[in-house]
């Protein structure tokens, strides 16, 4: 009987092992969870003085099922009642895992495979660093990437990035996020 018990404890174990090993997770090179965004990706206009280049980011151990990935960065901080939409990127195929520094850079809707930019808080298709007003507390910057249960989800350049968060959502079947911080005095 003892053996039982401890054959069944290491599949337990095992298994959970297994599962955390595989959990869907999303990294960058360039900015590190809980810290300061760096100049080099903070927004240049609204007073900021950045230079707004979209970071590197990575991901590993999507859900089985997922057939594409979207992309959000989002401040819920923002003084606007609603927070403000950095960067949204869809129909990112199943077999890309990482987006280049300065992927968001150029300001196009529909790339390369049909990867659509939606237009940020800013009104451009790109990537928007952040810009908090001077004097507020250092805002949240969450970055998240989405495993979609669909290959496409095909907007219109007209449409907004609320729109593009619900149709995320709407088939989402996993996602993996970390945040990072500026402010400005």
């Amino acid at each position: 009987m003892q053996k039982i018990i401890t054959l069944l404890f290491l599949l337990i174990l095992s298994s959970c092992k297994s599962s955390y090993l595989n959990d869907f997770q999303l990294n960058s090179s360039d900015i590190a969870k809980d810290e300061f965004i760096a100049k080099d990706h903070v927004f240049n206009s609204f007073g900021c003085d950045g230079e707004n280049i979209s970071p590197q980011l990575s991901w590993k151990n999507p859900p089985e099922g997922t057939k594409s990935f979207a992309l959000t960065v989002y401040d819920p901080d923002a003084p606007t009642g609603s927070g403000w939409w950095h960067w949204v990127v869809l129909n990112i195929p199943k077999h890309h895992d990482n987006l280049a520094r300065g992927f968001g850079d150029k300001e196009e809707f529909r790339l390369k495979n049909d990867i659509t930019q939606i237009k940020n808080d800013y009104g451009t298709y790109t990537y928007g660093g952040p810009c908090p007003p001077k004097g507020d507390k250092p805002h949240r910057y969450i970055f998240t990437i989405h495993a979609l249960k669909t290959s496409k989800i095909m907007l219109n350049r007209s449409d907004s990035a609320a729109k593009a968060g619900f149709m995320i959502n709407a088939n989402s079947i996993g996602t993996a996020s970390f945040s990072a911080k500026f402010g400005r005095n």
